[in-house]
């Protein structure tokens, strides 16, 4: 079953002013209610046979790989668990977007945690299948793998290999597999059933967490500082719980992570992620190291530009003093993204503008829906959904073309099947953050003024920060919580401190972190659903913005080999991904080309400003 994760790289989806004759998304093609009675025909065919897959598999799987027909045995048997794991992907997907649409429903509530109960409970029939598996010797497994049936299956294999040195006794992993529901999941829904139940008194109004963030991007410092105070001062009547969740989950993840041997607190991630920690803390040093000429410097032009020596943290994500207001209906965001798209690909264009036509998008800002935004796959047999807070800002619609490119990916990829579909985090921000920069690149295109291109250039130079430098502070900020979480609980003064610690350094003295801001930390929704996720958002960035530049240079055949990276799902590493292109996330330079990106790009504002 592949995670639901919001995929907005602050935290919550950049948005403005209300919006009318938004689309919402049909989740008929999963299910048509909760009550659909192919829904129960599902849960009771995956129940009947994940039993009849244990007990025809069990204790079998090396004397399987040791007979005359070991590859077309194996292969059979990964097909069976492949197409199990399709069907419980679907259940746990329509389950999973109905409780987003609104998750203050306690009748959908009820139907999500019901449904988790009920596949944790069918899966534990399959939990032996990955463990036996590596329980074959290499020498085995290598002569099985000369069937091609099940060669087909290599790339799955390998990586379920990988985790052959932290897997458990059996009886261990199952207790870890039931009490998920009981343990991290239930802290899960705790966090987003309360997060979106909160409220904030911004000047006597009542508002939910979208719109008060919100209002941190709009022209009116006093509407700016009124939302900074409102988000602080609820966070802080709630910081008893949000610390109490999140020294929870930090002690959950050692205790996993000490049993299966990882020593690094982000060791699981990494293999998750399929990317060697090396290069992980290649590009968190070479990110660290340019805070200096990309965060400070950036901010430090921006305090110019309001005639201060330094901006309120309510004022880092501000429009430019002088930049024209405008709203962006859903309508004309839609144009642009697909005709930017169209630009680079008729095809890419055409998978995207199904997300429209066929009910896969729900955009509208409602009561109880999850905050952000997201692209879920579901499953390869359906397609993916996308949400959106969509409010109209020229933000928003990068967030569209950003979550387009998750959806373009996810359905290029499905051909792949569910269990070699899923792509690791670093490279599922690829298609993306590369759909954020076409669509950058044609509305810089169509600016028609300096004041409006500065805008532009601005926007975007924030954008990229949010999501390499920030999103950088943000992994520091979890080592170090996690680290300590090891010699017992943080106070929330203690994680407070953290915050600010790594966020000043992040940012720089031109951006002032008043009272309140120490509280900030808490809504951040990665930290709670996939610890060490946010770095994922960097690589991607450093990735595409490498990408890119050979796109530039006119290489021949880029859409070609740009597609085939986005088809190949989780069949490739990374180093094989890149290689056709000519690039190796391995090598130092990869991670200085990329930032060099948003550095020229705040060249280019600098050297507007001196016009």
């Amino acid at each position: 079953m592949r995670p639901m994760i919001v995929t907005s790289t602050d935290g919550a989806s950049p948005a403005g002013g209300p919006q009318t004759d938004l689309p919402e998304w049909d989740l008929g093609d999963l299910y048509a209610s909760p009550d659909d009675p192919d829904l129960a025909r599902d849960l009771a065919a995956s129940e009947s046979d994940s039993k009849a897959f244990e007990t025809d598999y069990k204790g079998k799987l090396e004397a399987i790989a040791t007979g005359e027909e070991a590859g077309a045995g194996l292969a059979s048997a990964i097909r069976r668990f492949e197409a199990l794991q399709e069907t419980l992907g679907k259940v746990m997907s329509f389950a999973g977007l109905l409780h987003a649409g609104d998750t203050s429903d306690p009748v959908r509530s009820k139907f999500y945690g019901d449904m988790q109960e009920k596949l944790t409970a069918i899966s534990a029939h399959l939990l032996f299948f990955p463990l036996e598996l590596n329980r074959i010797d290499e020498a085995t497994m290598e002569a099985a793998l000369a069937d091609a049936d099940l060669n087909h299956y290599r790339p799955w294999i390998e990586d379920v290999r990988r985790e052959r040195p932290y897997q458990l006794e059996d009886r261990v992993e199952l207790l870890f597999h039931e009490i998920s529901v009981t343990g991290r999941g239930a802290w899960n829904r705790l966090f987003d059933e309360t997060m979106t139940a909160l409220r904030f008194d911004v000047d006597g109004k009542s508002l939910a967490i979208e719109p008060t963030l919100n209002l941190l991007q709009e022209p009116d410092v006093d509407q700016r500082k009124a939302a900074a105070d409102a988000l602080a001062a609820t966070f802080g009547d709630n910081l008893r719980l949000f610390t109490h969740i999140t020294n929870t989950l930090a002690k959950d993840k050692e205790i996993s992570d000490r049993w299966r041997g990882f020593d690094d607190v982000a060791g699981s991630r990494h293999l998750a992620n399929r990317v060697e920690p090396e290069v992980v803390a290649a590009l968190v040093a070479a990110v660290r190291e340019a805070y200096p000429k990309l965060s400070h410097r950036y901010y430090a032009l921006k305090a110019r530009w309001y005639g201060r020596d330094a901006l309120d943290h309510w004022d880092r994500n501000a429009p430019l003093p002088d930049q024209p207001k405008r709203d962006v209906d859903f309508a004309e965001a839609r144009t642009t993204v697909l005709d930017a798209y169209q630009r680079f690909s008729p095809d890419m264009a055409a998978i995207a503008e199904r997300f429209f036509d066929d009910g896969w998008i729900d955009a509208p800002v409602r009561p109880g829906k999850a905050p952000g935004a997201f692209a879920h796959p579901t499953v390869p047999s359906v397609h993916p959904y996308v949400l959106l807070n969509y409010q109209g800002k020229v933000r928003d619609v990068m967030t569209l073309a950003h979550e387009l490119g998750h959806g373009v990916h996810q359905v290029l990829a499905a051909p792949q099947g569910a269990l070699m579909a899923p792509t690791p985090l670093t490279l599922a921000e690829t298609a993306s953050v590369f759909g954020e920069m076409l669509t950058f690149r044609a509305l810089l295109d169509q600016a028609d003024d300096a004041v409006e291109r500065r805008a532009m250039l601005a926007a975007k130079v924030e954008d990229m920060l949010n999501t390499v430098v920030r999103q950088i502070a943000f992994y520091l900020f979890e080592r170090k919580i996690h680290t300590e979480r090891r010699d017992g609980e943080l106070t929330s003064d203690r994680i407070g401190e953290i915050w600010m610690e790594v966020q000043a350094e992040s940012l720089g003295p031109a951006i002032r972190l008043g009272p309140g801001y120490e509280t900030f930390w808490s809504y951040i929704p990665h930290f709670i659903h996939a610890p060490f996720y946010v770095y994922a958002y960097a690589f991607g960035d450093c990735l595409v913005n490498s990408l890119y530049a050979v796109y530039e240079d006119a290489e021949p055949g880029f859409q070609e080999k740009y597609f085939d990276l986005l088809k190949a799902g989780g069949t490739k590493h990374h180093k094989e991904l890149l290689a056709p292109f000519g690039l190796d996330a391995g090598e130092p330079s990869f991670w200085q080309r990329g930032l060099s990106v948003i550095e020229r790009l705040i060249d280019d504002l600098e050297a507007l400003e001196a016009t």
